[in-house]
Parts: C-alpha cells; structure tokens; sequence
C-alpha cells in the first residue's frame, strides 16, 4: 500500500533554524552546484565511472587493515577460516603475524571509503 503524504507547514524563521544553509541557497537565488554534463542514457554513469576495481574482491588482509585492534583482526581471520574463505594453516600464519607484530604489519588502516577514493587513482 502507498503511504499518504502530507504537507507541513512551518515558519520562515523556523526552516532558517533548522536549515540555515538550504534557506541561504533558495533566499540567495544562486546554485552553488554547476552542472557540466548531462546524461541522456540511464546506465551512462555506470559506463562512465572507472573500471579500476569493479572486479576487486578484498581479501583477509584487506579486512584485517581496516580494523583498528588485535581482537577485531583475530575475530576477522577465525571467523573467515570457519566460513572456509581462509585454511586453517594461512589462518594460523596470520594469526601468528598478528600476535608476533600487531595489526598494523599487514598495512596501513584502510579507512571508511577507501575503495571510492582510490577507484581511479594508482596506488
């Protein structure tokens, strides 16, 4: 079933105080948003984004260096030995590492976005 939506009203001075941004850009009459391109197919943004990763599946070490503590990591590795995503012995060699030389000697911190970050760029 369709939800019903209605209208609400609320005061000038209110949305400014909730939305003092929003209200500026529609008092201001300007767009702060150019538009450079216009895209006439629905798939073009598909097509036109970058291929770099689009068949990219990370791995344990990818998982492991976006966690920020041992025990994320060790849960990281059992719990992809246990869904046979890992063996028991690369299990233990990470597991080792891990113990022996801390998280951070698998790599840098992945942090949020990463992959939309790097989907074009080389590194």
């Amino acid at each position: 079933m369709c939800e019903r939506v209605t209208a609400v009203e609320i005061g000038k001075k209110r949305f400014r105080k909730m939305f003092p941004h929003l209200a500026d850009e529609l008092e201001g009459g300007e767009s702060k948003v150019a538009v450079t391109s216009v895209r006439s197919e629905g798939d073009a943004g598909e097509k036109a984004r970058p291929a770099r990763l689009d068949s990219y599946d990370p791995d344990v070490i990818d998982f492991i260096r976006r966690c920020d503590t041992e025990e994320e990591a060790k849960e990281i590795i059992q719990y992809l030995e246990k869904k046979s995503e890992i063996s028991q012995e690369y299990a233990k060699k990470l597991l080792k590492q891990l113990k022996e030389k801390g998280v951070r000697s698998f790599g840098p911190k992945k942090e949020d976005d990463y992959y939309l970050k790097h989907a074009g760029t080389e590194s």
